[in-house]
């Protein structure tokens, strides 16, 4: 008796306890193009790659959010296009028992450091399926990304509360 006393104490203290899981992982866009092909496989290879990638996120239902890291990786010789790779790399996400600002770091940075290895797994199969070398993308700092983005907003929201403040 007392031992399922003591279970059923312990289940009450887990479920106060934050919680987060992965749910799944799954590819919601991707693009491969190669405007310049084939020509372009003439030339000498070696590209300027550009990495432009963003996140975003969206609450699915009391306590799963949908997580979308999206990356664009564009390679050029020259002034010509060799390939662009569009991909949205998501995932849907459980999350309880964290709020606020943990809440946003971890919707801005832990998951989007979970999905990245995927996405650049995609992003390096399309391309050697295009026929060009394969582009292992070096490692992103999340945290330092979403730490800049939340001190760009904070700047901002200053920038406008002194605007209001002149008028």
């Amino acid at each position: 008796m007392a031992e399922n006393q003591q279970a059923a104490g312990n289940e009450n203290a887990n479920a106060d306890q934050p919680q987060f899981a992965l749910q799944r992982i799954y590819i919601k866009d991707l693009s491969f193009e190669s405007p310049n092909a084939p020509t372009i496989f003439q030339e000498q290879w070696q590209p300027q790659v550009n990495l432009d990638l963003n996140t975003a996120h969206t609450k699915v239902s009391d306590n799963q959010y949908e997580v979308v890291l999206s990356m664009t990786i564009t390679a050029k010789i020259d002034e010509k296009v060799a390939y662009i790779v569009e991909i949205q790399q998501a995932g849907v996400f459980m999350v309880k028992g964290i709020e606020g600002p943990q809440l946003g770091q971890m919707l801005g940075a832990y998951c989007p450091t979970i999905l990245f290895p995927y996405a650049r797994e995609s992003i390096d199969t399309i391309v050697n399926k295009g026929s060009y070398p394969g582009l292992m993308l070096a490692p992103v700092n999340f945290d330092a990304i979403y730490a800049q983005a939340l001190k760009r907003q904070q700047e901002e929201a200053a920038s406008q509360a002194a605007e209001e403040q002149k008028h």
